[in-house]
């Protein structure tokens, strides 16, 4: 199948030429079939957008994420349920003091935060009020494929639609002490990311939008600006869990607090959040880490995957470099769910 124009479109535009897309060779349909066809993929496209919803949330007063994310976010999110279950990225709804939806392009709906998992980056909302709004159906992320175009879709009076490419499916490691393995890489970007929606033709849900990204084919690829977006294969199996905890399990795990880049086999450290258990022990903005709990270091998943290995809340041993000195630090690790923090009587 042939790629189609990357550029941004009005639903009805988009419609119109997903009316026009050839079936495989292998299967040639009679006109009616094919019409009938692209008719059912415009009507289920069209449901997809119309369950994207915008989201609005404050942060809770001296919330820690301020720094980085500040105290008012803006971002979308997709309506998975028939109770009013809303998926979002999770960083937009950390430390929520206050969360309203914006259903419709006008009708606001207060919400509550149902769950925060930090182990895959996702959120979950519960309307407060009826949405009014059909839930979409989870796809397959795996099955998504560079031969098909993509919708992105975002939520609220400046929602908008767009086409986009599927360029790669690999591991991502975020600056964060984050990581996730087939991440989605698609092109061409997105500047209303968060939260946004990846649908297929059929219009199941792909992944929830989490960043602008300047490698999407990957590091060794060279310079191509795209979005990662976090795929569903990642909720089915937590979605319960989260429903039930307010996280999956593997969110408790260890936390320095630091913000690391990865170049030429290198790990260093871009910045040091305050108060944090990497500050406390030393740490300083600059310094590269050499190994840790004895490992080396050379990638970010290293480092992430060691320090996660064991217990939440523990002993880690830091060998950094700094300027021409080696120095090995104790960081106590913490139990990063443990720190955040939550509305008063939550």
């Amino acid at each position: 199948m042939a790629v189609l124009p990357l550029c941004r479109l009005a639903l009805a535009s988009l419609l119109a030429l997903l009316a026009n897309l050839s079936p495989p060779a292998a299967a040639q349909p009679s006109t009616d079939t094919a019409a009938g066809g692209a008719q059912a993929r415009a009507e289920a496209l069209d449901r997809a957008r119309s369950a994207m919803v915008a989201v609005f949330s404050e942060a809770v007063d001296e919330a820690g994420s301020i720094a980085t994310l500040g105290a008012l976010r803006r971002g979308s999110g997709v309506v998975i349920g028939d109770d009013g279950l809303v998926l979002t990225i999770g960083y937009l709804i950390l430390e929520a003091e206050r969360v309203d939806l914006v259903v419709e392009g006008a009708r606001r709906v207060p919400a509550r935060v149902v769950a925060y998992d930090l182990a895959s980056g996702f959120g979950l909302l519960q309307a407060l009020a009826p949405l009014r709004v059909a839930p979409v159906a989870l796809g397959r992320s795996t099955s998504a494929s560079g031969d098909e175009p993509l919708m992105v879709a975002s939520g609220g009076a400046e929602g908008e639609l767009s086409l986009a490419r599927l360029v790669s499916q690999r591991a991502f490691s975020g600056y964060w002490e984050y990581h996730i393995d087939a991440a989605l890489f698609t092109v061409p970007p997105r500047t209303d990311h968060s939260g946004a929606g990846l649908f297929n033709l059929d219009g199941e849900l792909l992944g929830i939008g989490s960043l602008v990204v300047s490698d999407a084919m990957g590091p060794a690829a060279g310079r191509l600006p795209g979005n990662m977006f976090v795929p569903v294969d990642l909720l089915k199996p937590i979605l319960a869990e989260m429903r039930a905890r307010g996280a999956s399990r593997g969110s408790t795990r260890a936390w320095l607090g630091l913000n690391c880049a990865e170049s030429a086999g290198e790990v260093r450290v871009l910045r040091v959040t305050r108060e944090s258990p990497a500050e406390l022990a030393g740490v300083l903005p600059g310094d590269r880490i050499l190994r840790i709990d004895g490992a080396e270091v050379g990638a970010l998943e290293t480092l992430y995957k060691t320090l996660w290995r064991d217990g939440a809340e523990r002993d880690v041993q830091l060998t950094i470099r700094r300027g021409g000195d080696v120095q090995t630090l104790t960081v106590h690790a913490l139990d990063r769910m443990k720190t955040l923090r939550r509305p008063q009587g939550i």
